[in-house]
């Protein structure tokens, strides 16, 4: 891949894809495309893997996201087929139209990333009851996740909460924490999302019951990093202001367009598609040779090209 696809909602900076390649020792000749030859090897020699074929932009995509490591690239690919098999509930192929939660749980990846190539994710809840909890919206969330593997090239993520709106007493009330800790998991292991920050904007002093859920679940390096933001205002000394959708102070369209063109996208045919033969990307148990627990590594030849 020597160019970034058009796409539909995603941009990129001019000098992403060189810069992130540069950052990840990745520039030199020939290095990204043995990198990439390193992991497809790798993949096509695990038993247990349901799921053999991968796109070469797909794994270039995966390192990218792994800071340049083939071993990290295998662990992510190990550790999300092995999501798929452990929590089948998550990666539905339903039509994300038909989830009445989404009307008033709006979450969108940003179209523009940062200077420094992170992606900007924007969670608003405007929910008054929460009766099916947010188990649609996790779902919705994975195939966005799905959606970036295909399309994206950043360096992680930064994430914003927005609960200035929210009924703070029906959101704690619908917050689980094993579900909770399945959908960070996912996150961060299957889909190997480094979370940059994450920030909340609320006014409620109530948003603190809500931290103390996410304390439950999240590491101390990951707590660390959480802003609560009392005023937007504060937000753009994390943020730059003209990426952010209009109605926080940006130039970008609104959260509730970029919602709708991703439920557009998400339900598409082309995209059904895609998702349908992901979900083949399972692990059959009774074939996995080795260690059998998959957070404890994963089998194979493993050669770094750098040092995290």
């Amino acid at each position: 891949m020597e160019l970034l696809q058009k796409d539909s909602i995603l941009e990129f900076n001019p000098d992403t894809i060189q810069s992130l390649r540069k950052q990840y020792g990745l520039d030199t000749p020939g290095r990204i495309e043995e990198a990439v030859s390193l992991l497809h090897d790798w993949i096509y020699k695990q038993p247990h893997f349901m799921k053999k074929y991968f796109e070469r932009d797909y794994l270039e995509r995966t390192i990218i996201i792994c800071k340049g490591s083939v071993e990290r690239a295998k662990v992510k690919i190990e550790r999300l087929c092995t999501f798929r098999t452990l929590y089948p509930h998550l990666f539905v192929t339903g039509d994300v139209k038909n989830f009445k939660s989404l009307t008033d749980l709006n979450g969108a990846f940003l179209p523009k990333l940062t200077e420094d190539h992170y992606r900007v994710y924007i969670f608003r809840n405007q929910a008054k009851l929460l009766e099916n909890g947010f188990h649609e919206f996790y779902r919705y969330f994975f195939k966005q996740c799905e959606y970036l593997q295909a399309h994206d090239y950043c360096n992680g993520v930064v994430v914003c909460l927005d609960y200035k709106d929210a009924a703070i007493v029906e959101t704690v009330k619908a917050l689980n924490v094993v579900d909770l800790r399945q959908t960070l998991e996912v996150m961060k292991e299957g889909y190997g999302m480094r979370i940059k920050g994450l920030h909340f904007l609320s006014e409620s002093k109530a948003i603190d019951i809500i931290l103390s859920i996410f304390k439950q679940v999240f590491s101390a390096k990951l707590f660390e990093r959480i802003v609560v933001h009392k005023d937007i205002d504060t937000l753009y000394d994390f943020l730059p202001k003209e990426i952010l959708p209009e109605e926080y102070g940006g130039k970008e369209k609104s959260l509730s367009e970029l919602h709708q063109k991703y439920l557009n996208i998400l339900s598409s045919k082309d995209f059904t598609d895609y998702i349908n033969e992901m979900n083949k990307a399972k692990t059959d148990e009774s074939l996995r040779q080795g260690d059998n627990d998959y957070c404890l590594g994963v089998t194979g030849t493993f050669r770094k090209l750098n040092v995290d």
